[in-house]
């Protein structure tokens, strides 16, 4: 994704859009209500889009974003009103969907690890950071298959440890159907105490937890798979440094993201498997 030249590519930005105009309804060009029957012509919604994968991408502000196709007020206001309709959220489930049926999700062996990442201004999941001199910080916990295809994430202060969110973590993989018999959670040293073992145990899943003080390239396992997948999530700009103060806009932000990793995947996987 460098240059952010994938937001010129058709292979990926057409289906994303396509997939998405579905989920939003049908709009007048104008305002029936309007006394005088016209008035400033609706900015059309693919506009937004591509404003919102800019923004996202280069990880600039609504203002410089905005030109005269589209004002930033717009791009934040049709932003809302996506998020109220669910359609980003949407978009990503479809596109897990999509993945799962022709490529197959990797779900007997999941990992899980947080990822800190910087919030200037503050906001609902920010907190003192532990890495960067107590600057505000936001952490994500993030679950992905055996591949590395983002399954979902839970957002807190960067001053929460990673051991009381993988519960919530894991409580994600119910929204994803029957899982196989035997699953492997790949987890980092910061997991290596007796309560995440007792977790595991309760839930009926295997880990694999490296211990603390071995060196970490001979225990590495599985566990790069979401170290990977934070490193393609923080090449969004808007996440790595995320300016957003309201947590539901973050995770807007995220389902969007992640939506393009796993079409990303999902055409890079079946040209080889499909065609």
């Amino acid at each position: 994704m460098a240059g952010g030249a994938w937001l010129a590519w058709p292979w990926l930005s057409e289906p994303l859009w396509e997939q998405f105009a579905t989920l939003l309804p049908k709009r007048p060009v104008f305002d029936p209500g309007h006394p005088l029957g016209c008035h400033r012509r609706r900015v059309g919604d693919r506009v937004v889009f591509v404003k919102l994968l800019q923004l996202l991408r280069f990880g600039c502000s609504y203002q410089v974003i905005a030109d005269a196709t589209c004002s930033a007020t717009t791009i934040r206001a049709r932003r809302d009103e996506w998020i109220r309709l669910g359609a980003f959220a949407r978009l990503k489930q479809l596109a897990l969907e999509a993945y799962d049926r022709m490529v197959g999700l990797v779900l007997d062996e999941i990992a899980v690890d947080g990822c800190i990442t910087k919030v200037p201004g503050g906001g609902e999941v920010a907190g003192r950071s532990p890495v960067d001199r107590g600057k505000q910080g936001l952490k994500r916990s993030g679950l992905v298959d055996g591949y590395g295809i983002p399954l979902g994430r839970i957002l807190a202060g960067a001053n929460h440890h990673d051991s009381p969110l993988l519960a919530p973590t894991l409580d994600l993989l119910t929204a994803l159907g029957p899982l196989p018999e035997e699953v492997t959670v790949h987890l980092d040293a910061g997991y290596d105490s007796a309560g995440t073992r007792t977790l595991l145990g309760e839930r009926r899943l295997h880990g694999q937890i490296a211990r603390k003080g071995g060196k970490a390239p001979i225990q590495a396992g599985g566990r790069w798979h979401v170290e990977r997948t934070h490193a393609w999530q923080n090449a969004f700009h808007r996440l790595a440094r995320c300016h957003e103060r309201r947590a539901k806009v973050i995770d807007a932000l995220f389902d969007l993201a992640d939506a393009i990793l796993t079409v990303r995947s999902l055409i890079r996987r079946v040209w080889t498997t499909h065609r």
